[in-house]
């Protein structure tokens, strides 16, 4: 078997830690190809390396004397160095980092550097080969992630290669400027480098032992996920679920590599298996509820509106002329919502509102502010009858009012509109229904 691990800033962030990743990784030969992140946080006061990179190299783009916050990150890796009892010596590369940073080679190229060094620790730690993402993760001259060109540049680089260390979070475009996903895109790396060399099995490393069914900031104690499908995890990801980038699910999705989210100071955990099918019936009707606030409804009402062809691409449009993106548009016989984001619609409602009145003449408009958008996730829902009543009963008895509702045509997902102060209210009360209660 052939095994791609991911190990996430906590993971990395002392050498103590880097012991344990050590371990985990010898305890199992088909773990061939570590995708490091930067050292996170030590403790909860601690300034991750990433986050000091970048104030780093703000100063730098002032030309402001950065020596100072420079030495902290060299410290950093040093104790690490230190901790682990390796020959190693990197003043060679923090002497190319600081003449890159004076030649203000960008913010992107900054950020890199956390995972680059990492890099370099771990490959020397392990006793395997270094392979820099600049020469086979590839980004287009817009920025854009070039799967196709990575996938063939990838493979052929690791193709004879037995065991590997390649950093997280970036890449380059073709002529080697650095370009990095956004923040916590490791995980993307590592579902990169399992699809290049068609792995068994990406486990991602992290500090919890996988996937929660809810937010454990509102539930206490929340249980785990043992099986979770990538539709299911889609869904939740998208609705604000944290545990995995969700860029990192469409390589190994395409490809039927599962993921393995672990934790690193709980080895002995199975963790939570990602999958693309399975035939475990989950523990729950349910297998997850995420949610986010912050958003807005614009309800637009017009007799006979079913019967006018090109009405809803018309409302549309007019949010697209004004680059605001839709949630969900929930719609009736004479009613169309269109869900989006408050902070974005916000400086453009009345340039909206006029636009809409001018494409479509609407008996009338109505916005609701304030809204939270809470999605119940289950691939068994759909085999159950009763599950929205559960859910409203559940709402009801705790006093929510229920603003929207709209089911995916999947049936694996419900997804409720209610005010922003009732979010944890009615996210403690669906949570009650189906995991408390088992039903």
């Amino acid at each position: 078997m052939k095994k791609v691990v991911k190990f996430g800033g906590s993971s990395l962030a002392s050498a103590e830690q880097f012991v344990k990743v050590g371990n985990i990784i010898h305890e199992d030969e088909d773990r061939k190809f570590v995708v490091p992140s930067a050292p996170g946080k030590r403790f909860d006061e601690d300034t991750k390396v990433t986050d000091m990179l970048y104030a780093c190299y703000a100063l730098a783009e002032r030309d402001h004397s950065f020596n100072a916050e420079m030495a902290q990150i060299e410290k950093r890796y040093q104790e690490i160095i230190d901790g682990l009892k390796i020959d190693l010596d990197l003043s060679t590369e923090f002497d190319k980092i600081i003449d890159n940073f004076k030649k203000k080679e960008g913010p992107n190229y900054a950020a890199s550097r956390g995972e680059y060094l990492n890099g370099i620790i771990m490959a020397k730690y392990l006793g395997y080969e270094f392979v820099d993402p600049v020469e086979a993760i590839r980004f287009n001259e817009a920025g854009v992630f070039d799967a196709e060109m990575t996938q063939k540049l990838l493979s052929k680089r690791l193709e004879n290669v037995e065991r590997a260390v390649i950093p997280g979070f970036y890449g380059a475009m073709e002529d080697g400027k650095v370009v990095t996903f956004s923040r916590g895109g490791s995980d993307i790396t590592g579902s990169i480098v399992a699809k290049a060399i068609q792995a068994d099995v990406y486990e991602n490393w992290t500090d919890v032992s996988g996937f929660l069914i809810a937010d454990p900031h509102i539930i206490d104690n929340p249980e785990s996920i043992d099986t979770i499908t990538y539709g299911e995890l889609r869904e939740l990801s998208y609705m604000g679920a944290t545990v995995l980038h969700e860029d990192a699910i469409f390589p190994v999705r395409k490809e039927g590599i599962p993921i393995n989210i672990r934790n690193t100071n709980r080895p002995d955990d199975e963790g939570t298996w990602i999958v693309g099918h399975t035939c475990k019936k989950a523990k729950y009707t349910i297998t997850g509820i995420a949610g986010k606030k912050g958003f807005a409804s614009v309800s637009i009402e017009k007799d006979m509106m079913n019967s006018e062809v090109g009405f809803g691409r018309k409302v549309l449009q007019v949010f697209e002329e004004y680059d605001i993106s839709f949630e969900h548009m929930p719609s009736g016989i004479d009613t169309l919502s269109v869900m989006v984001h408050q902070s974005e619609f916000a400086d453009k409602e009345q340039n909206i509102l006029s636009g809409i009145n001018k494409a479509v003449s609407p008996d009338s408009i109505e916005i609701q502010s304030d809204l939270a958008l809470i999605a119940v996730v289950g691939r068994c829902m759909k085999s159950q009858r009763g599950t929205a009543a559960r859910i409203f009963a559940a709402l009801s008895h705790a006093n929510v009012n229920v603003r929207m509702i709209d089911q995916g045509s999947s049936e694996q997902n419900i997804i409720i509109g209610v005010e922003n102060e009732d979010f944890e209210t009615a996210i403690k009360a669906v949570y009650t229904i189906f995991v408390d209660t088992r039903i």
